[in-house]
């Protein structure tokens, strides 16, 4: 299989914040791409049940999280996504978890301070245990 099989898609699931695919020739891997520049905390629970569904159904075990659209970094919805949404999956097998950040340095350091906030507060998470990993192209979170 080469590489521009592996990174042929199909759309699961489309939200007015975000798109939720597959990987053609990679069944384990599930990409939510966002396709605003801020995601409301219902929608991201409501785009992350549905990835959910997904992981149970089809067996996820690698999710990559595109973010490179964000320009509004939400303290809530990041705790919300490692404290509980995290805890639930890893129970279903999806232990790795790829990220694209924008490159807006103000929004990476955020993301840094939130998830040291949440260690600090949830030292003993699920997510200590996951395979968790920031890449710069979809092509290098979905094949590593």
């Amino acid at each position: 299989m080469n590489l521009t099989e592996k990174l042929e898609m199909t759309v699961a699931r489309t939200f007015k914040h975000a798109v939720i695919k597959t990987v053609e020739g990679n069944r384990e891997v599930a990409v939510v791409e966002a396709t605003a520049t801020y995601i409301p905390i219902e929608q991201f629970k409501e785009i992350f049940a549905a990835i959910g569904e997904l992981v149970k159904e089809k067996k996820i075990t690698k999710l990559v999280f595109d973010k490179r659209k964000l320009t509004v970094f939400h303290q809530p919805s990041m705790e919300w996504y490692f404290v509980e949404w995290k805890e639930q999956m890893f129970e279903h097998g999806l232990k790795t978890h790829r990220k694209i950040l924008p490159q807006d340095e103000v929004f990476r350091q955020s993301v840094k301070i939130g998830r040291e906030k949440i260690k600090a507060n949830h030292p003993n998470g699920k997510y200590q245990h996951m395979d968790i990993q920031y890449a710069e192209t979809l092509e290098a979170a979905i094949l590593n």
